[in-house]
């Protein structure tokens, strides 16, 4: 493991894509990518009968190859799984909390079957009240500096004491976590509110899912984005659809999930990743991300407080990096809308996270360099994103550019692009740039190469105003 890459005269890029996938053997192929003679005797298959029948000429070809599926045999199930002492525990604390008909019919009334479906996925969210830059509060209400991760620690702060029903729980959050975020809630709150979990982000989701089920405020924490995956079941199939699945009789509202997520400078491909558009794509959930204190502490107290399951992604770069005047009263910030950062006439860019940063200093150079007036917008959230904001902005500016930290095949940006491109087509003066990660796992040495930077940004601004 510790034998020195040999860089030869391949490029960092090449090195990054040249690690993550082995060489596929060539196939010889003759009539449309099939290698087999128009002579070879054939028989009459179905889908599953063909690939019954690849299966077993894999065994027939290789000893060494074997096919796991789960055993019902009873020596299989004397001990059972983490997933499914989770589940367990949910449908328990369900079902006996919530003596619920599952079979009732649901009342159709005057709704069309889609209206039905998407009352069935989500909860109204109560109409939040802003003034200036979807933050409802008072230019004289008193402030407090604070960095991102203290702005974090005081949103749950607030929301433990005006909801007696709110928990907070994870790996290590009842002395501080590891980012700090919980540091001091323990010992004002009890250990019978901020506690730790056993390193099972299955049974911290489960756990979630269940405590809210029953009417409960969870607000778990899953220590890096990156160990999300183990409890994506939880999340996707169990929290995401309860209210669909019970035709709205019952849902996990108040359910919150923070998460770490991105780059840190050395992190490599276990505490870098930005795993936010495996999210985006499930009805039921709601996806935020902020990029300063100020939204951090809002969205936060909005998520929480909201009737639908949220992802909390939080920009680990900027835990101690983005400091700003904070209020320190109570209020939130609305879900589902974006903020201007800067306005602009030649060229709109969007982004969210950390990646606000580094787009600031791209659309400063470009400012500075090439005289370029470029409109900045912090999404904020990602499902569901704001699209009037965006399509109102490259009507205006008819240059779209967007970035993120996460690879660029299927990231979020490839939907905004799509969208704007539906909604925008006569208005476009230039294709829509996308400027993301390498489609590869997040690298150690070769960081520098793989995050989109603001000088990768810089050239996109350029290539799209000049073109």
């Amino acid at each position: 493991m510790n034998t020195r890459l040999r860089l030869s005269t391949l490029s960092p890029l090449q090195h990054i894509i040249k690690r993550s996938y082995a060489t596929t053997p060539t196939i010889t192929t003759t009539n449309n990518n099939i290698n087999i003679s128009p002579d070879a005797p054939t028989k009459k298959m179905n889908l599953f009968t063909a690939i019954n029948n690849a299966m077993d000429i894999a065994l027939e070809t290789n000893k060494n190859r074997y096919f796991l599926t789960p055993s019902s045999s009873s020596s299989s199930s004397s001990s059972l799984s983490p997933c499914f002492t989770s589940c367990s525990f949910i449908y328990l604390v369900l079902f006996r909390k919530f003596p619920l008909k599952m079979y009732t019919r649901l009342r159709l009334s005057t709704l069309s079957p889609l209206q039905h479906i998407i009352k069935r996925s989500y909860a109204t969210t109560p109409t939040i009240t802003t003034t200036n830059n979807n933050i409802n509060i008072s230019p004289d209400a008193p402030t407090k500096k604070m960095n991102l991760f203290t702005a974090i620690n005081n949103a749950m702060d607030i929301a433990l004491e005006t909801d007696p029903k709110a928990v907070i729980f994870g790996e290590d959050v009842g002395f501080g976590g590891v980012f700090r975020c919980t540091t001091g809630l323990r010992d004002k709150h009890g250990a019978n509110r901020v506690f730790n979990t056993p390193l099972c982000e299955q049974g911290i989701a489960g756990l979630a899912v269940g405590y809210t089920a029953a009417g409960g405020t969870a607000i778990a924490e899953i220590q890096f984005a990156d160990y999300i995956f183990p409890a994506f079941d939880q999340i996707v199939n169990e929290a995401a659809k309860y209210r669909y699945r019970s035709g709205n009789q019952f849902a996990c509202a108040g359910l919150t999930i923070r998460a770490p997520y991105g780059a840190v400078g050395h992190g490599a491909h276990y505490h870098s990743q930005s795993p936010e558009n495996y999210f985006v794509h499930t009805p039921g959930l709601k996806v935020v991300i902020p990029s300063t204190p100020i939204q951090a502490k809002g969205l936060l107290l909005a998520s929480i407080r909201d009737p639908n399951p949220v992802i909390f992604f939080e920009p680990k770069w900027l835990y101690r990096s983005a400091v700003e005047e904070v209020p320190i009263d109570d209020y939130m910030i609305p879900l589902g809308k974006a903020r201007i950062v800067r306005e602009g006439s030649d060229v709109t860019v969007v982004g969210y996270g950390a990646q606000m940063l580094v787009l600031e200093n791209a659309c400063n150079l470009a400012e500075q360099k090439l005289g370029i007036s470029c409109e900045l917008i912090d999404l904020c959230s990602l499902l569901p994103w704001d699209v009037e904001a965006v399509e109102a902005s490259v009507r205006k500016t008819g240059r779209l550019v967007i970035s993120h930290e996460a690879q660029k095949t299927s990231g979020f940006a490839s939907e905004i692009a799509t969208t704007i491109q539906e909604r925008c087509f006569l208005s476009l003066k230039a294709p829509i740039q996308r400027v993301c990660g390498l489609d590869t796992p997040f690298p150690l040495i070769f960081e520098k190469f793989y995050v989109p930077d603001h000088l990768k940004n810089f050239e996109a601004i350029k290539q799209v105003v000049h073109y």
